[in-house]
């Protein structure tokens, strides 16, 4: 099978829109309806963008797909970012010498950025659009990839870009990333198609210890927030710095929607704290609270050091911050003017068309006004009256010398051109046509321009280098940024240094101490001392040696707790509690178990109640020409005995679901045991039957007489009983029993059914094996016996399937933690049953409707009349 066919295949797993690629055919499940910009081409290009900072809660119902809700907050600088997207798309139209005769087109949604707001939008954006869907079916639509979107430029923040980047990356869709920075999205066996304009946080963090061991400050604190940016930051920032011999004093984590209890904490810890140097990883919207609080203390002559996130951040440069941030030093991306940018920023007006609904959006923020043409009849605000002029403002959106963010969107537009330039042989000699145009008759995936990506290599307008290494990096530059407050009382960013992460070790870092403006005040750079005191949640704790760096606060163990600063040991949480989040408290566990109300549940039940139907249809339709050869043929009594068998292996997966109870953990494992015992010993006796009637039809043998329809149920009897007296054993002796399982980290307390003797289960499984080991052989020996529709080969084939799901199910239930384990028993049995199901039955039911012709005596023996 082609390689290409498989994404559209992989496609069908995730996505509301599905096109086949082997028959032209399209299916749209849902339409979020999201805001979009877009222009149609014969290449889409998809953007994801953080035009809004404020996200609805997601919609954990299961009835129906969400439907999309606004977020708010509109970003100025995200609009920058999106236009600087459409800016160097159609430049690059506009270029003959870049991908002649293809036009580049982009579909720009709105990702809030949110996990949960990221991943709907990137659904939407592979989706494509309901012309997109139509153009799909059309032979003669002029599209040269095989998905909606070549490829993804997104997101500005860590967590939503790995969510992002976890689903494209199966499906080798590229993801460019203009501002995601986290170390961990290196890792290119979790994220295969990521790539990013943005140096690591690798090199920034290299370069902020090497800074921090320049000046002398060995004791410093952190202050990040709750995601993957700041967590890996400040992670390995740590470790690097104590590589050295520094320390750090604190580190606090600013929570999502911080309460005034939660920001004042973190300030008393600020103030009290003896380090005056602190680093910062987060962007300016999650500081800013803090930052005025700060202020508001009056707490000076504290160095802050910025990551590349908000150290050129105009947010923060209000007169009421100055006392508190004039003197910050920090990293920043390598910033340039990008030619034109500037003029066509300002060419943007509001227009009813809906291809302005960002630009609408702005409009009405940054005048403070409300368009005609929005639908908006609540809204407060007055009408624009047309004459707003983007030249009379000043904000961020507006703010082009230098571009850095924007630079990086402005480079990976270029980059996947370049990329597509060279996939589609643009200019390549000796392909038979015009060698100036592009090969548009050649169709690819994303995948395929994903290997052209990672090997791109080319200088841009601007005299830049731009290429990926083998992690898809890009050269990692910087500039060192120092907030100075000029004579009319406002702060500049100054360059005061550069840092060249590929540079040779001991020359990557270059600083202008003498043009340094200080913190608070100093002439000389700051000094930064130890104190003692640990914070609630932490032991204090002593190494080893006795560092400089006097006590190191650690945090409280897993289930253990500490409400008092400079405790000394934590103390371990009762059985079934936890600590909370700080662990100053414990509070009780959360229950865990496999519900009837949880989407897991919802579908092994559907799929259950599924087997049940589909086994009723085929025993009506069995009914109903139980007098025909081919039912005749199979021993009709059995038959329905073995499709009965197999309702109950599907009923039998329902006792597994719910909460545990005494009467469910005795009743799943037996209930299982016997279904399965009379399902395979039905298929036993088929099998025997089909071997003895063959050796019937030879010279005087007897051998079917001996085995009629009585030796037929007792035997059937005589196997089930077996399983019904071991299982009588195991639960009179040694039942199931309802357990709590605290075992588990994170306060999970996992509801399960304790085998007080697991060698029962084993020799229940046990004899199903060995039944259908025994009725694998016969069938085996029967295969190839002289009948059209020989019934051991089916049954070989519904055995084989059989076995490959038990077996595989033993080192799946021995590893699979908490609910999963019964979620992959049930799994087990499903799948069992629906092998035998459809490898025993199907064929006799397609012969029975689809084919009647073969359903005579003639047909059954495979003798024609001649």
């Amino acid at each position: 099978m082609p390689v290409i066919e498989l994404v559209p295949l992989g496609l069908l797993l995730c996505l509301p829109v599905v096109c086949t690629s082997l028959d032209n055919k399209c299916w749209r499940l849902s339409d979020f309806n999201s805001p979009v910009l877009e222009r149609e081409g014969d290449i889409i290009i998809g953007g994801l963008f953080p035009l809004h900072y404020i996200a609805p809660e997601p919609e954990y119902t299961y009835s129906e797909l969400p439907q999309y809700q606004e977020c708010s907050g509109f970003d100025f600088r995200a609009f920058r970012w999106v236009q600087t997207m459409v800016f160097a798309i159609e430049e690059i139209n506009n270029i003959s010498s870049l991908l002649p005769g293809v036009t580049l087109g982009y579909r720009i949604l709105d990702s809030c950025d949110f996990v949960h707001t990221s991943l709907r939008s990137t659904l939407a954006l592979v989706n494509g659009t309901s012309g997109q869907t139509q153009a799909a079916g059309s032979a003669s639509a002029k599209c040269l990839s095989t998905a909606p979107v070549s490829a993804v430029i997104g997101l500005a923040s860590s967590s939503p870009t790995r969510a992002v980047a976890h689903t494209l990356g199966p499906f080798g869709i590229p993801l460019i990333s203009y501002f995601a920075t986290c170390t961990c999205l290196t890792d290119k066996t979790e994220y295969p198609s990521f790539l990013r304009t943005v140096p690591s946080d690798v090199f920034q963090v290299q370069g902020l210890v090497q800074m921090v061991s320049y000046f002398g400050w060995h004791w410093v604190g952190t202050v990040g927030t709750d995601d993957d940016y700041s967590n890996y930051g400040i992670q390995a920032f740590t470790e690097q710095l104590r590589q050295l011999g520094g320390c750090i004093d604190f580190h606090h984590t600013i929570p999502k929607a911080a309460s005034r209890a939660q920001i004042h904490a973190i300030v008393n810890s600020l103030e009290a704290s003896s380090a005056r140097v602190i680093i910062a990883f987060a962007t300016e919207g999650q500081l800013l609270e803090l930052l005025t609080e700060v202020a508001r203390r009056n707490l000076t002559r504290r160095q802050w050091i910025a990551s590349e996130a908000w150290v050129t951040a105009k947010l923060l440069t209000v007169p009421e911050l100055h006392p508190v941030l004039a003197g910050t030093v920090g990293f920043a991306f390598r910033g340039t003017t990008i030619p034109g940018l500037a003029e066509f920023l300002l060419r943007v007006r509001p227009s009813p068309s809906a291809e302005s609904v960002f630009t609408n959006m702005f409009w009405e923020e940054l005048f403070g006004c409300r368009l005609d043409y929005e639908d908006d009849g609540d809204s407060e605000l007055p009408l624009c009256t047309g004459s707003e002029d983007l030249m009379d403002t000043e904000s961020s959106y507006t703010d082009v010398t230098p571009v850095r963010i924007s630079y990086n969107v402005y480079k990976a537009v270029y980059a996947i051109a370049h990329a597509l330039h060279q996939l589609l042989q643009c200019g390549s000699e000796g392909r038979g046509f015009d060698d100036k145009v592009c090969n548009t008759a050649l169709k690819f995936s994303p995948w395929q321009l994903l290997r052209y990506l990672k090997e791109v290599n080319f200088i841009n307008q601007l005299n830049e280098k731009v290429n990926f290494d083998e992690n898809g990096e890009p050269v990692p530059l910087y500039d060192i940024i120092n907030w100075q407050t000029s004579g009319g009382g406002a702060i500049g960013f100054q360059i005061v240094g550069t840092f060249d992460g590929s540079a040779p070790q001991g020359e990557q870092l270059k600083i202008d101490e003498k043009s340094i403006q200080w913190a608070g005040g100093h002439v000389k750079v700051p000094v930064s001392l130890c104190t003692p005191p640990c914070p609630p949640g932490t032991r204090q704790a002593t190494r080893p040696g006795q560092p400089i760096c006097c006590f190191d606060c650690l945090p409280c163990a897993e289930g253990e707790f500490s409400n008092i600063s400079g405790a000394t040991e934590c103390i371990k949480c009762p059985q079934y509690y936890w600590p909370n989040k700080e662990r100053v408290a414990c509070v009780a566990g959360m229950e865990e178990f496999l519900s009837y109300h949880e989407i897991m549940g919802v579908i092994l039940i559907f799929l259950s109640l599924l087997g049940v139907a589909v086994a009723t249809v085929i025993t009506v339709i069995f009914f109903l020409f139980r007098s025909t050869p081919i039912v005749k043929a199979n021993n009709s009594e059995i038959s329905f005995l073995l499709l009965l068998s197999l309702k109950l292996c599907f009923l039998c997966s329902l006792v597994f679901v719910g909460r545990p109870s005494p009467w469910t953990c005795r009743a799943r494992q037996a209930a299982f045991g016997i279904s399965f015992v009379l399902c395979i010993s039905c298929i036993l006796v088929k099998t025997i039957v089909v071997l003895l009637a063959f050796r019937s039809t030879m010279p005087g043998s007897s051998s079917l007489k001996l085995f009629g329809p009585p030796q037929q149920r007792a035997f059937i009897c005589f196997c089930t009983t077996g399983q019904v007296i071991l299982c009588a054993c195991w639960l009179a002796l040694a039942p199931p029993y309802p357990y709590k399982n605290t075992s588990y980290q994170g306060g999970r307390i996992v509801l399960e059914c304790k085998d007080v003797w697991p060698l029962g289960f084993y020799l229940v499984l046990g004899y199903i094996g060995l039944l259908s080991c025994m009725c694998f052989a016969l069938a085996f020996l029967g295969r190839k016996l002289p009948d059209t529709f020989n019934e051991a080969k089916l049954i070989t084939f519904s055995m084989l399937i059989f076995f490959a799901v038990w077996v595989s199910f033993i080192p799946a239930y021995n590893s699979s933690p908490g609910k999963y384990t019964v979620a992959v028993e049930i799994f087990a049995i499903l799948a069992s049953t629906f092998g035998l199901l459809f490898c025993i039955f199907g064929p006799k039911c397609y012969v029975i409707l689809l084919r009647p012709d073969l359903n005579t005596k003639k047909g059954m023996t495979g003798k024609t009349s001649k």
